[in-house]
């Protein structure tokens, strides 16, 4: 995960100073946007069920996934 105090971040600012855009090194925005997904994919599933690791162990070798 990207830790903001680390992004080296460039301002472009309109004619009062005020900030309007920002630029980032390609490396930061890709973290950036990789950080998004799994975000988006975590609040996507908040409400799923969850299983036991015992539960997935069981099923694992239930269908030969997993030998001991």
């Amino acid at each position: 995960m990207f830790n903001l105090e680390q992004l080296e971040v460039q301002y472009i600012t309109n004619k009062d100073g005020e900030k309007t855009a920002v630029i980032l090194s390609i490396d930061s925005f890709q973290e950036i946007l990789e950080d998004l997904e799994d975000l988006a994919v975590i609040a996507e599933r908040r409400n799923e069920l969850t299983v036991s690791h015992k539960d997935v162990l069981v099923e694992l070798k239930r269908d030969d996934l997993l030998h001991n």
